[in-house]
């Protein structure tokens, strides 16, 4: 009986022990890997989002800003782009639900008119050969967006009534790309017209209040 307490014991010591070591072991890699992912994500990103607005990468890009969609639908990122203290641009990284493979998400440089600098997929599940041409590594077609006003200018497809020339054998892929487009427009717009409202209304409300005034200028 003894001899079956000390098999099962070291049994048990022996499955701690290679736990432990397995946990350590990933542990280890995760710490050495972390920072050189990290720093590859941050380069991704800084890499598009000079795409969408060239010449960022020389200027002073913002801390991504969290902003709800327009119309509900999620969450939206802002890099708002600086170049000796004027905005260049937003970069937004927007979405759609609309694709041929469902999610497509897009960058889209828009100056501070709202007019498109430029755009390009960042993640998708298009047909290969197909779908994807929305990547610039793969063709020019999204080139047809570049310095169009979506206040303007019809984001739908000319299938749909629109100006945007689809995909050949891509069209619901086409759509999808202009639909993320239109959502960055939209919640840009939505998001300047507040932020233009909130400070109209600082300095309203500062204007309106000497006597604050008077007790911070003391």
């Amino acid at each position: 009986m003894a001899k079956k307490e000390s098999t099962f014991l070291n049994m048990v010591l022996t499955l701690f022990l290679v736990t432990g070591i397995s946990a350590l072991a990933l542990g280890l890699v995760y710490n050495v890997t972390k920072e050189p992912i990290e720093m590859a994500k941050l380069q991704r990103l800084k890499d598009a989002i000079n795409i969408v607005i060239p010449g960022a990468d020389a200027a002073q890009v913002s801390e991504e800003i969290v902003v709800p969609a327009h119309d509900g639908t999620g969450d939206l990122l802002f890099y708002e782009v600086h170049k000796d203290g004027e905005l260049m641009g937003t970069a937004i990284r927007s979405f759609t639900s609309r694709a041929f493979s469902g999610y497509m998400s897009v960058m889209v440089g828009l100056a501070p008119d709202g007019t498109i600098i430029d755009s390009n997929v960042l993640e998708h599940l298009e047909t290969p050969g197909l779908g994807d041409k929305t990547c610039k590594t793969v063709s020019d077609w999204n080139e047809q967006y570049v310095g169009k006003n979506p206040g303007e200018f019809d984001l739908r497809v000319k299938q749909d009534g629109g100006q945007v020339d689809a995909i050949t054998a891509a069209t619901i892929t086409a759509r999808g790309y202009s639909d993320a487009i239109q959502r960055a427009f939209d919640t840009y717009m939505k998001y300047i017209s507040e932020k233009d409202s909130d400070e109209h209304t600082a300095e309203v409300t500062k204007d309106d209040s000497p006597e604050t005034d008077n007790i911070n200028n003391k």
